[in-house]
Formats: structure tokens, C-alpha cells, sequence
């Protein structure tokens, strides 16, 4: 059975699962749904077509699932979809998504949402990602698996930040961010590769030298960047996490931070 405060104000709607747990003063809304193990801290808020995966956990003043920040929007049926294990801390802000940008903002599962971070609407974020805080992560950005954004970073609409990139604190994304890369500055460029997050997730060392060569040619070098991804092919750099590289350069649309 949910273990529900009795100053909570849960609407009857809401679909709680075994082992929810709700703390003081909390709202939930008639369509949320909320997952074994979930818990919500005093003074949370939970709104929306939101689906909170099991055993997350969502903090105190945190707003999870309202309306989007779009003044396009006008009530339409949308929804934030929130994945297992994820953490919610204090004062964040979650929107759900916008009919235009496809419907649904998302998170995977095991991130870790610090306090102050607002992630806007229609947003899609991975798994295992670590966001500072006070960070402002506006609509439709990409959040591939693993990546890390340092506090009081931003990231402009429809960036992506790519697979176990880090971004350093302070910076200002406006431009894609490629997968295992180091990007800083108040117009964020690539500065190399994040060799840490490579060894934290185990990668082997050839698969590491794949990656800084690629790096080399495709973000140090005096290539054209099409020169440059013609040369990591015929130089054989054919590692699965080489090809997701280039292939998330080539899918680039606003352009890759060089």
C-alpha cells in the first residue's frame, strides 16, 4: 500500500503503485502515475500526464510535469515520461512536452537531476546522466547516455549534447556537443576527450586511442570536417563508438562544435 502524509493532497485519479511514498504538503495530479518504490519529499509537485518510474525519487519544492513554457501551447494532451531509478533534488523543474515538438519530454533511467536545473519541454535525455546545478536545459535538446553538465552551464533548443560528453561548468551550448568530448566556454567549444568518462565506463585502451585519433582528425586538424570524416574511415577507425561519433556529426544540424 502507498504510505501517504495526511497533509498530502493527492488527487483520487492518480495511480499509485505499491510502495509509493508521498511526504508532506505534496500535490499529485488526477493523471499522474507514480511506480513501485517512488517517493516524493515534502512540498513536491507532481502534475500532468506524468509517469514517474520506479524507485525514483523527487524532492522537496520540485515541480515535475506542468504545462510547458511555450506560448504556442494552449492545453493540449502531453505528457512527461520519467524513467527508473532517476533522483529530483530541490527546486528543479520538469515540463512536459508540446504537441509541435512530438508530445512527450523523457528521461531514461538512473540520472541524477540536481537541484535549481530546469529541463524544458519536449526535451529527450538518456540514461545515467549527472546534471549540475542550476543548470537551464531548454526544449527539444538531445541528452545522449552518459553525458555530464557542469553547474550553471545552458544549453540552447535543439542542441544535442552527445554520449559521455562533458560540459564544463559555466558554459553556454549553442552548438551540438560530440560524443565524449570535453566542451567549455560561454560559447562552448571542443576542447578534447573526456578520457575520465572513457575509464570510468571501462572502454578499452584501443578503443580510447579510436577515439582521441578520430578526435584528432575531425576536430584538431586543418580538414575540411567532410576531408576529416573521409580520413577516419580510410584510416580504418571503425570502433562501434567511433561510428556512433561520426554518425552524430553527419546527423548534425546545427553544427558541431569544433
Amino acid at each position: 500500500m502507498p504510505e501517504i502524509h495526511p497533509t498530502a493532497v493527492v488527487d483520487p485519479g492518480a495511480k499509485l503503485a505499491d510502495g509509493v511514498r508521498i511526504g508532506a504538503f505534496v500535490t499529485v495530479g488526477p493523471d499522474v502515475v507514480l511506480e513501485t518504490g517512488v517517493e516524493l519529499r515534502p512540498h513536491a509537485h507532481v502534475w500532468g500526464r506524468t509517469v514517474v518510474g520506479a524507485r525514483s525519487r523527487i524532492f522537496s519544492f520540485a515541480v515535475v510535469g506542468e504545462e510547458p513554457q511555450d506560448k504556442s501551447f494552449s492545453g493540449e494532451t502531453t505528457e512527461l515520461l520519467i524513467g527508473e531509478d532517476n533522483v529530483i533534488r530541490e527546486h528543479a523543474s520538469i515540463h512536459a512536452g508540446t504537441e509541435k515538438g512530438g508530445g512527450s519530454t523523457r528521461l531514461g533511467d538512473d540520472n541524477l537531476i540536481m537541484n535549481g536545473v530546469h529541463i524544458g519541454h519536449d526535451t529527450q535525455i538518456g540514461s545515467h546522466c549527472i546534471i549540475a546545478s542550476h543548470c537551464a536545459v531548454a526544449g527539444h535538446v538531445i541528452m545522449e547516455d552518459h553525458a555530464v553538465i557542469g553547474g550553471l552551464s545552458g544549453v540552447h533548443q535543439f542542441a544535442r549534447v552527445g554520449e559521455s560528453a562533458m560540459v564544463a561548468a559555466l558554459a553556454g551550448v549553442t552548438k551540438d556537443a560530440p560524443p565524449f568530448s570535453i566542451v567549455a566556454g560561454e560559447r562552448a567549444t571542443t576542447r578534447g576527450v573526456n578520457l575520465i568518462g572513457l575509464k570510468r565506463r571501462g572502454f578499452a585502451p584501443e578503443v580510447r586511442s579510436q577515439i582521441k585519433r578520430s578526435f584528432h582528425l575531425l576536430f584538431n586538424s586543418k580538414l575540411r570536417l567532410e576531408e576529416a570524416l573521409a580520413k577516419v574511415r580510410d584510416e580504418g577507425l571503425d570502433s562501434d563508438e567511433v561510428q556512433r561519433l561520426v554518425r552524430f556529426v553527419e546527423t548534425s544540424e546545427r553544427g558541431v562544435s569544433r
